[in-house]
């Protein structure tokens, strides 16, 4: 193939304006997440010690199994968020004044299991709730890349007691997990505030 001089200036024209170009990278970013709507429905099954409120777009599922081994009680559930990869785990236990679920034991194993996560942790900032049902407890917001970055532990500091733990099937990322955490934490904090014993 022959080359005119037209030709070739033209080709040494755009190799050296394409040299010229400065590159700039992309940012880093994530995949955009479409939040479903809220709106709530009420867990009201009988025999159960409580009733609360929870996200139509969540599942609850009977949790029969912890660690491997058979659960407490009959009423540790999860709520499933399925389009958003998480799931909340709730424990239920009932206080005894001299078994292994003396109140005080069971307050400072929630603590423990949340701060647990302080070798990941930026931060833990607790929120007490209180609630016109009889709920007490407090809520855990855990900062940076911990497992669980959203827990709480719910009261009525004389027979129940229940703990709830958010977990991702994800590796924690602050940064890519938080629009989820913020939304997702909307809705535990109206599950607690809608909580009743029964």
């Amino acid at each position: 193939m022959k080359l005119t001089g037209n030709t070739l200036c033209l080709l040494l024209l755009l190799a050296f304006s394409a040299c010229q170009q400065n590159y700039t990278p992309k940012p880093r970013g994530y995949f955009q997440i479409n939040f479903p709507k809220r709106e709530y429905r009420l867990f009201d099954v009988p025999g159960y010690p409580y009733t609360f409120e929870y996200p139509v777009y969540a599942n609850i599922v009977k949790d029969s199994l912890f660690f491997g081994e058979k659960t407490e009680n009959p009423y540790w559930i999860n709520v499933e968020f399925p389009s958003l990869n998480g799931k909340i785990y709730m424990s239920y236990k009932e206080i005894d004044k001299e078994g292994k679920n003396k109140f005080q034991k069971l307050v400072d194993d929630a603590f423990k299991m949340t701060y647990k996560h302080t070798y990941k942790a930026e931060y833990i900032d607790e929120k007490i709730i209180n609630t016109p049902f009889h709920v007490t407890g407090e809520f855990y917001d855990v900062g940076g890349n911990a497992a669980s970055a959203k827990q709480f532990y719910a009261t009525d500091s004389s027979r129940h007691f229940l703990r709830g733990a958010l977990y991702f099937d994800a590796t924690p990322n602050a940064d890519s997990l938080a629009p989820v955490q913020q939304f997702l934490q909307q809705d535990m904090w109206h599950l607690v505030e809608t909580l009743k014993w029964r």
